[in-house]
């Protein structure tokens, strides 16, 4: 019996023996080969077998098997899918070192769960254009206390502006077209203003923290929709109800008491097919100019489910409700007296702190995403979406402000002492109050796609894209400043839009005693009503219903498109305070427009690759152009705009290095501009006196614009732990012909119109040549440093001339330090730690003019005097801003 068991023992001692030593250990890295770092959660499994494992949050894997060779398959979301041959002898254990994942830009909308079909993403269309792609690693590292507008300033032909005016006032222009003439979109939703195509990016401040990548789509761009992407599109793809279950917490502070604090939580998709996704975000700061603090909070809910194969459902809620004081536009001459953070938008009130201009909102955005395969070569995507935006901006209210204090501040003081002598406390157009301008919406709309392969080489996309808006602007007191009410009075117009006979008519009066806090959480949920709104009440319904398809024929080597959609869009104005009753809806208006474009592509050995792709725009005029100085009364003069976009392109790709060149021609006829400046001095503009610190619009239409240029971006890999990148663009941005101009008031009243020759003129308000240069150095493993620097040169005055002001050139450097420690058991968590430095030189620069007249005559703006004083060149009478100087930054992030 002994001699039985021992028998036994020994055997299954020489199976055990046997069966590690005939098994082999792989250990390896899986590196994103765009961002030269470790990619946590892979799948790696050895090929027809059910053995695999995922990496760790630095990359790393290890994996044991028994076979001698084989291959392993190495996947992951975004990436093209590896496969590694391998060699093992029993009991050894192989390094395959670094494995690079290479970028698959067609799978990149699979980081969301839906939307496939309606985010139009570069590698959705085969023939390709001019792009580049942001990811979510390099938005956190870079962002800071930054807007998501910084994210791109290392891309050929954008120019960033306006971060001296405050948190989230930031501008972005795209081959020197500003924000209306370039398409937003949001998960492929279009999130342009309806009224006037501008973006307001305080009002998306959350995007950093909920971005799964930026798209920069130079140019005509993919989107299939009718939206005007002349400058280009621009896409930003959120996340959604991940697929992991994880989460981070992470907190960063920087200059001027700035701080940031993040919290996220996401189930992953569970066995049910159900996934939560969850962030929160709150940061306050002191901000980088005089009078520019600001605060705010971000927020982000996301379900998934996933009942089967065929079908897929996201809905989502985000919204950044937010305050933040502004800064201005002001004479040159000003900063040199006051110091480059000057700011006379502020002073204080019994020695507290109060700003006049504070921009302050909250804008839930909600989308309900349904995606249908229908079969293998069907599919149907859906978008169904809303937001609600409520608040506005503060600014004064009266012609009691008076003179500034010594310091170049607002007299509170002086202010509250001459309110409270009002007659019984009521104030009138003498006094001073500080008035909220509220611009709330209700937007509503619908995007689907249908997507056919009609066989292996052709493939039919068509779908709708429908919209309804309705916009409420009106103004309420903010702040009394101690008197008790406010009154004013007016007389109505009939429908002629002019007032019959003041002589012989009433005047309507109105008096208001309610003053509105300006949280915007509250005003969210308070708003003035009719009897206690003053200056303007006014609402808009603006209604849009769009067609699109595209058909393209793609083969190994050769590919080609054409694209098409057209759309109605219908208008009318109610105007509630300047009207009689009868006459206070407007006359209805429908413009329809469309667009087409075409394209050409051609693969060559696999490296290089040749395209060209035109297009022609045809684009209904905003509302705020329809309707003449902001009154019921429909301008005759609007038609389409018309565009005409060429450009033409060749890529090389190789295994260490990659670049682009592309060739555009952009031609825009009939364009509407309006610039704005700051009064000087008290002045005559027409019949009218303006005094010093009053806001003029100038209001150019008419105009015709020729943007053209070539763009070179290529990224360079020498060795695994060096990554090297560079952009250049350099642009002829002109306007042709003559414009009509009109010079308004803050309250966009008609001061004087001349016609002005334009013919020649510089495009203005982005340079027209930038050169870039980046590297990526990882010193030790997790441990890297990086840097990148930037030139803009051509920069012109943000005015509409034929003989604009050129700017001085000037160069910026950001640099920032990062490092990643593996925690947890078995290394599955990190802590992350970033460090960065904007504009490491202190360099000092003007950014932008708004403008332009050596002798300090703008538009009648400034009055003409002999004084000649200059910095840098540039009449110090000139309105300006100046950059940024060294900013800094630091974040700590844990991941689990």
């Amino acid at each position: 019996m002994k001699a039985t068991r021992d028998w036994l023992l020994s055997g299954l001692l020489l199976l055990v023996v046997s069966a590690v030593m005939g098994q082999g250990k792989i250990t390896g890295t899986i590196i994103d080969e765009t961002l030269n770092s470790g990619v946590p959660g892979v799948n790696v499994t050895i090929k027809g077998t059910s053995v695999g494992t995922v990496t760790d949050m630095d990359g790393k894997f290890s994996i044991e098997t028994t076979a001698e060779k084989g291959q392993l398959i190495v996947s992951f979301v975004g990436f093209e899918t590896a496969v590694i041959s391998f060699t093992v002898q029993n009991g050894q254990t192989v390094d395959l070192g670094s494995i690079r994942l290479k970028e698959d830009a067609g799978q990149l909308e699979e980081v969301v769960v839906v939307g496939r079909g309606i985010i139009d993403l570069a590698k959705d269309r085969k023939t390709p254009i001019a792009v580049s792609t942001i990811k979510s690693a390099e938005i956190v590292e870079k962002i800071g206390a930054m807007d998501i507008t910084q994210t791109m300033v290392n891309t050929p032909s954008v120019y960033v502006a306006g971060q001296a005016g405050g948190f989230g006032d930031s501008r972005i222009s795209v081959r020197g077209f500003q924000q209306d003439n370039t398409a937003f979109l949001l998960n492929g939703q279009p999130i342009n203003g309806m009224e006037d195509g501008k973006m307001y990016w305080s009002n998306w401040s959350g995007m950093s923290d909920i971005a799964n990548f930026i798209q920069i789509q130079r140019g005509l761009g993919s989107s299939k929709l009718a939206i005007s992407s002349v400058g280009g599109t621009v896409n930003f793809v959120t996340k959604a109800t991940d697929k992991k279950e994880g989460g981070f917490v992470s907190s960063g502070v920087g200059n001027d008491s700035f701080l940031k604090t993040t919290a996220a939580y996401n189930t992953g998709i569970m066995k049910n097919g159900f996934g939560v996704s969850v962030l929160l975000t709150h940061w306050q700061g002191d901000g980088y100019n005089e009078g520019t603090q600001g605060r705010g909070q971000n927020y982000f809910i996301s379900f998934g489910y996933k009942p089967n194969d065929k079908h897929t459902f996201n809905f989502l809620i985000t919204g950044a409700p937010q305050e933040h004081d502004q800064n201005f536009t002001k004479r040159i001459s000003d900063y040199l007296t006051f110091g480059r953070k000057y700011n006379s938008n502020w002073g204080t009130l019994d020695g507290e702190y109060v700003s006049e201009r504070t921009n302050f909102y909250h804008k839930p955005v909600a989308n309900l995403n349904w995606d249908y395969n229908i079969n293998s070569t069907t599919s149907l995507s859906t978008v169904v979406y809303a937001s609600w935006g409520r608040g506005g901006g503060t600014g004064n209210y009266g012609r009691g402000k008076g003179q500034l204090t010594s310091d170049g501040q607002i007299n509170f003081d002086e202010i509250y002492s001459k309110n409270v002598q009002a007659t019984n406390g009521i104030g009138t157009a003498a006094n001073y109050a500080i008035r909220a301008s509220m611009n709330n919406h209700a937007w509503y709309g619908i995007v689907s796609n249908f997507k056919k392969e009609l066989d292996k080489n052709l493939n039919l996309n068509f779908g709708l894209d429908l919209r309804t808006y309705n916009g409420d602007h009106y103004r309420q007191i903010s702040n009394f400043v101690g008197l008790k009410g406010w009154t004013e009075s007016r007389f109505l117009r009939d429908n002629n839009h002019v007032i019959p006979n003041p002589n012989t008519l009433p005047s309507l009066s109105n008096t208001v005693t309610a003053s509105y806090n300006i949280d915007p959480w509250h005003s969210f949920f308070n708003n003035a009503p009719g009897n206690q709104k003053i200056d303007y009440d006014y609402s808009e319904t603006i209604s849009y219903g769009g067609v699109f398809g595209q058909l393209e024929y793609a083969n190994d080597n050769f590919s080609t498109f054409v694209q098409g959609a057209v759309s109605n869009q219908t208008h009318q104005r109610f105007d509630y305070y300047d009207y009689q009753k009868e006459f206070q809806d407007s006359e209805k208006v429908a413009n329809i427009g469309y667009n087409v474009k075409g394209g050409i592509a051609y693969v060559i050995a696999n490296k290089h690759s040749v395209y060209a792709n035109a297009g022609y725009y045809s684009r209904q005029p905003y509302h705020d152009n329809i309707y003449l100085n902001f009154t019921n009364q429909v301008n005759p003069l609007t038609e389409n705009e018309k565009v005409l976009g060429l450009e033409a392109g060749y890529s090389f790709k190789s295994k260490i290095f990659n670049a682009s060149i592309n060739a555009y021609r952009t031609t825009w006829e009939d364009r509407v501009i309006t610039t704005s400046g700051v009064v000087a001095k008290t002045d005559t503009i027409g019949t009218t006196i303006v005094n010093a610190g009053d806001l003029i619009f100038t209001e150019n239409q008419g105009v015709k614009q020729v943007h053209s240029g070539v763009e070179l971006d290529f990224v360079l890999k020498p060795t695994n732990n060096i990554d090297l990148k560079g952009f250049a663009s350099v642009g002829n941005w002109i306007y042709e012909g003559d414009a009509i101009s009109t010079l308004r008031d803050e309250n966009l009243n008609p001061l004087d119109v001349t016609k002005t020759d334009i013919d020649g003129g510089k495009v203005g308000d982005a340079a027209q040549t930038s050169w870039g240069l980046g590297i990526r150095y990882e010193l030790l493993p997790r441990f890297s440093i990086d840097a990148d620097w930037r030139n803009y040169d051509k920069l012109y005055a943000n005015t509409v001339t034929n003989n604009n002001l050129e700017l001085p050139n000037y160069d910026l450097t950001d640099a920032g330090i990062s490092y990643k420690m593996l925690v947890g058991k078995n290394k599955q968590n990190a802590i992350n730690i970033r460090i960065n430095v904007n504009n490491v030189f202190n360099e000092i620069y003007l950014s932008e003019i708004s403008s332009s007249n050596a002798s300090g005559n703008v538009n009648g703006i400034f009055p003409t005097t002999s004084e000649s004083e200059t910095y840098k060149g540039i009449d110090v009478r000139n309105n300006a801003f100046f950059g940024l100087g060294r900013t800094w930054n630091a974040s700590i992030r844990y991941t689990f």
